[in-house]
This record gives structure tokens, C-alpha cells and sequence, in this order.
């Protein structure tokens, strides 16, 4: 990430704790409905991302497009606008990342969003119709957000259903898997936590599992939230995934290593 978009978003995520409980669900997802806008509107994005415009003229062009959304989103939305971002596609991601974060936000501290977004990438990546359903380019975004809402109505929360409903709508080129993952990773970090993708040969116990959370926020210093994936290919062992650090102690990593030793 390049310096200038890390500084963007300190100042939009400050900007956002300064508003509090006022930043609700809907303000949440009033911001990811504006920067759907935003996204499909070339010449506003262009306009509001254009590091020598007034910022007092782009708060009047912001008032005037979003007027009838309330005084919390414009406020974020100025703030983002207000900020200078490394390219377009940064400033619309952090619009997107102010967005997941208020929806979060409104969660305690057991949600479930982070585990309902790991169901729901596992779902469409065991099924290749699902998977093209809401990825495909040909189909309407507000279809793709109808198909979330059946989907996901009376099985997840409110915020989950929320943040990819919106995520389907204006992927910007990424796949779903991507989206969901870097949705989970804004929701555990607004919860001061990190994602730790945990893979097994065999399911661990709850005993288990806490263990290799606990090890693993002595390693790393922060709370961990686990996503355990089965998958008897690794045959023993665990592989762990934090962000890009890869844990590999998984039996089928080493005699593939083995393999390749006495290869040579």
C-alpha cells in the first residue's frame, strides 16, 4: 500500500471513530451503496479524486449528490474526497473499507460476521454455478444482490448480509473469494484482531482450536480469529495463513520437500 493511500485512510477511519454510534447499520451501508455510485459515475470519480480540487467544492458536490443521505455518511464521504489517494481504484476501497467498518461496528464482540463470511466464501467455492452467478460480468448488480439477500436472509446477520450484498454489486474486478477474505480481514481488524486461516487433515476439537489461537496471538500480539478449512490432502499437520505470512507444517508440504531433495 502506498504511502499516500495509508495516510487517506488513518484520516477516513479517524474520521469515522469520531462519529461513534451515530455511524449506525444504515450509514453503513449508505456509504457502500455511495461508493457503488461513485464507482459507476466516471466524471464524479474523477472529480472527487482529483488531488487539485477544492475541497470546499468537493463537500458542495458531495452535498449535492448524497443530500438525501444522512449528515454521517457525507461526512465520511468528505473526509475520503478531502484525502489524497494513491489512484482511484484506493479511494474506492476506502470508501469500501469505511463502509465495512461501520456495519461492524454495530456488532459486539462475539460476532458472527467474521465466521458467516468464511461459511459463505466456502459455499461459492464448492459450487461452480453459484460461483458464476454472482461473479459473472452479465449480470445485473441488483440481481446479484437479490441472489445475497435469499441466500443469506434467515441463515446470517443483518451485517453480513449487508457487506456482500454490496460486495457482489461492484466487485471492481475481483473474484468472490478475494472480496469475502479482505471483507473478513477489515471486520477482524476493526475488531483489533487478525484472520488466521487454519488447514487440517482432520477437524480439530474446540480444545483444539483454542490452543492454536492462543499460540498464535502470543506470536502476532493481537486476538485471533480462526477460519478452519478440512482438507485430508495435507494428510497431518497444520498449515496456518495470517495475511501473507503461510505457517507450513502440514505432512504433504514435507515430503513434497522430500521429494524435490532427492530429485536433486
Amino acid at each position: 500500500m502506498r504511502s499516500a493511500t495509508r495516510e487517506a485512510l488513518t484520516s477516513t477511519r479517524a474520521v469515522l471513530a469520531d462519529l461513534g454510534a451515530s455511524a449506525d447499520l444504515a450509514v453503513g451501508a449508505e456509504i457502500l451503496a455511495a461508493g457503488r455510485a461513485i464507482a459507476g459515475a466516471p466524471q464524479l470519480l474523477g472529480l472527487l479524486s482529483d488531488p487539485t480540487a477544492d475541497a470546499v467544492g468537493k463537500k458542495v458536490l458531495i452535498d449535492r449528490v448524497f443530500g438525501a443521505q444522512s449528515e454521517a455518511t457525507r461526512a465520511v464521504l468528505v473526509a475520503v474526497a478531502g484525502s489524497r489517494w494513491s489512484s482511484q481504484g484506493d479511494l474506492l476501497a476506502g470508501i469500501e473499507d469505511a463502509g465495512i467498518r461501520a456495519v461492524a461496528a454495530t456488532t459486539g464482540p462475539d460476532s458472527p460476521i467474521e465466521a458467516e463470511l468464511f461459511a459463505f466464501e466456502t459455499a461459492v467455492r464448492s459450487d461452480a454455478n453459484l460461483e458464476l452467478a454472482l461473479g459473472t460480468k452479465l449480470g445485473s448488480p441488483s440481481e446479484k444482490g437479490a441472489l445475497v439477500e435469499r441466500l443469506l436472509g434467515s441463515k446470517a446477520s443483518q451485517q453480513t448480509v449487508t457487506i456482500v450484498s454490496s460486495l457482489v454489486q461492484q466487485p471492481r474486478g475481483r473474484r468472490i473469494g478475494e472480496l469475502v477474505r479482505e471483507a473478513s480481514r477489515i471486520v477482524a481488524d476493526q475488531a483489533g484482531k487478525l484472520v488466521a486461516t487454519v488447514v487440517t487433515a482432520s477437524p480439530l476439537s474446540v480444545g483444539q482450536e483454542a490452543r492454536v489461537a492462543r499460540g498464535l496471538a502470543e506470536r502476532y500480539g493481537k486476538d485471533i480469529s480462526i477460519n478452519h478449512v478440512v482438507d485430508p490432502q495435507v494428510v497431518g499437520g497444520v498449515r496456518v495463513q495470517i495475511g501473507g505470512d503461510v505457517i507450513d507444517g502440514t505432512v504433504a508440504t514435507r515430503l513434497a520437500e522430500l521429494r524435490l531433495q532427492l530429485a536433486g
